[in-house]
């Protein structure tokens, strides 16, 4: 895609505002969920629907259309919310978030217009999209693939094996993006399990890598839009520098925002937290 097509600053951040309150909206309807995770991608969200996917809200099973694999499959709530914003179903769906019977479990759901791949098994949704990239190169469909990864599960040996076919088989149709909030349900990455220069980790595995500010729209649009028109024969790994629970800071200063329950009083600070930027980018936009 070229730059002179790109949306404006603007208003790709009020897209990504309104998928935080769509991410919100399902949370405060379940009264809980998995908040911190959802909420820092809603800027990526915003660019990559906005700017760079071909897909159709009314054929969302049309075969030639880009594919979002999110291997993080527990930030579901994201996802729903952008698929939402971009006309997938009707967003009063979003309030029978992980309902019995519901159409939006709490992890993603290939039943789901516009959900490509049902994930939720951590370490697994990497080599999904590695299979995707390589049936669109034998197929020559042109289809590019998409792919959010956490930062948590890429301490699972699994991503690396995958990381490492899709350099193989020269998958530049494949574009990750690593969600790195430094933050996992058992504490801090180091904490837990650090994973060092992740950046020269896919470098040596052979991936074009480039490192993000995970809420700067107009840095990550220029990540994606070289990965996409700089065909080299090696996949890409955008690095997405986040806070878990960005956009919102009540929720980004809670030491534990992983899954949590969602009280009337942290609800209503969010509210006027969002509220309050979409006035400034009112005013911005001015």
């Amino acid at each position: 895609m070229n730059a002179h097509t790109l949306t404006d600053r603007n208003t790709l951040k009020k897209t990504a505002l309104a998928i935080r309150r769509n991410i919100i909206r399902a949370i405060t309807a379940n009264r809980g969920g998995h908040i911190g995770g959802s909420l820092d991608l809603a800027d990526m969200l915003a660019v990559v629907y906005t700017d760079f996917m071909r897909i159709n809200p009314q054929n969302p099973r049309w075969e030639k259309r880009d594919l979002m694999i999110f291997s993080k499959g527990h930030a579901g709530p994201a996802l729903y919310a952008a698929l939402a914003e971009k006309g997938f179903f009707p967003k009063e769906r979003l309030d029978n978030l992980n309902n019995p019977n519901s159409l939006l479990p709490g992890h993603c759901d290939r039943k789901i217009p516009g959900v490509d791949a049902t994930t939720g098994s951590l370490g697994q949704g990497l080599s999904l999209a590695c299979g995707a990239a390589l049936g669109a190169k034998i197929s020559d469909s042109g289809q590019n693939v998409f792919c959010v990864t956490g930062d948590g599960e890429s301490a699972e040996g699994q991503i690396w094996e995958a990381a490492q076919f899709a350099a193989h088989f020269h998958l530049d149709n494949l574009i990750g993006f690593l969600d790195w909030n430094k933050k996992q349900i058992d504490g801090t990455n180091d904490e837990v399990l650090s994973l060092g220069d992740v950046a020269e980790k896919y470098r040596a595995f052979g991936w074009n890598v480039v490192l993000v500010k995970g809420n700067d729209v107009t840095s990550i649009q220029k990540a994606v839009s070289y990965a996409l028109n700089n065909p080299n024969g090696k996949p890409s790994m955008i690095i997405l520098d986040t806070v878990k629970g960005e956009g919102a800071e009540c929720i980004a200063r809670l030491s534990n925002n992983h899954c949590i329950g969602f009280p009337e009083e942290l609800q209503r600070q969010v509210q006027q937290e969002l509220d309050e930027k979409a006035r400034q980018l009112d005013k911005e936009g001015k």
